[in-house]
């Protein structure tokens, strides 16, 4: 009697490497949602072989274009991309970007508003070509980004300060001379003050002050910081003209700044533009207080 006997085939070991090589090869799943799952297996830097899931959806969108273009898409191929499918090949096309042609809006327009609207263009670009000064120091940076806001007084206002003390005693001049000229007239004339009087005798309380003393080119400062000295005072009135005496009142025991200065000047024009400027002027987060010092 003869038995069959089966053999079992034993699996090579190429087989298995095969078969192991197989189960990380990448995979590619597309589901009906038109989303397509990509499967790859990769070495990371610790030698690990780690799993790398990707999620691509693809989206179909509908562009908007000329007549003459679609028209022209649909064109058959020909020379070396003859026969070849639609759309544009990498390896023989160069995709440019895309610049869309904007025509002229000037059609229909007259003269005078063609005109007109280059004007503000011209001057729109000159705006943007001009470059940006501070108000208060002329630097190249915006006004309220200056570092000197808190210190300094725009060099405008000083300036147009400084033009109006001017008018204002050359008016005052004028006002004088004009007086002067109608005291030889008749009619009613502006009281002056018998010491001020042309030809006036001295009073008896003149005879007490220094007549070598000329307080009519001194100011006198108020409401000072206590840390402020002499040199602040000096840097910031020496740019209305020189200066002859600075002086600081301070505590006896602290040494500190009792709030108050005199600054002398060598000509009176020079004190009367210092003190329109200064007066009510911004300085160590106090406001500066200047008037003519009054003769004792």
């Amino acid at each position: 009697m003869a038995i069959d006997t089966v053999t079992q085939s034993k699996h090579s070991w190429a087989d298995e490497i095969e078969e192991e090589e197989d189960a990380f090869q990448p995979k590619v799943i597309s589901d009906e949602n038109g989303v397509k799952t990509i499967v790859v297996y990769r070495e990371n830097e610790d030698g690990r072989r780690v799993k790398v899931t990707r999620k691509i959806r693809s989206k179909l969108v509908t562009e908007h274009v000329n007549k003459a273009v679609a028209q022209r898409k649909k064109w058959a191929k020909f020379g070396e991309e003859e026969g070849n499918k639609p759309g544009p090949d990498l390896s023989t096309t160069t995709i440019g970007e895309n610049i869309p042609l904007k025509l002229g809006t000037t059609t229909g327009k007259s003269a005078e508003a063609v005109a007109a609207e280059e004007a503000q263009e011209k001057l729109r670009r000159q705006a943007k070509s001009k470059n940006i000064m501070c108000r208060i120091c002329k630097g190249e940076h915006f006004t309220s980004k200056c570092p000197y806001k808190d210190t300094l007084q725009p060099l405008d206002e000083i300036a147009s300060s400084l033009q109006s003390v001017k008018l204002d005693s050359a008016s005052a001049a004028d006002a004088a001379t004009a007086g002067a000229s109608g005291d030889s007239g008749s009619g009613p004339t502006k009281y002056t003050p018998p010491h001020l009087r042309k030809n006036a005798a001295p009073s008896a309380g003149d005879s007490m002050r220094d007549p070598r003393r000329d307080d009519s080119t001194t100011l006198r400062v108020t409401n000072l910081s206590e840390d402020v000295t002499e040199n602040d005072i000096h840097d910031l009135f020496y740019r209305f003209g020189h200066i002859a005496r600075v002086y600081l009142s301070r505590d006896r025991e602290t040494g500190l700044c009792k709030g108050f200065a005199f600054v002398s000047f060598a000509d009176k024009e020079d004190a009367e533009r210092a003190q329109q400027a200064v007066n009510g002027y911004g300085y160590d987060n106090l406001i500066l207080r200047v008037e003519f010092a009054r003769s004792s």
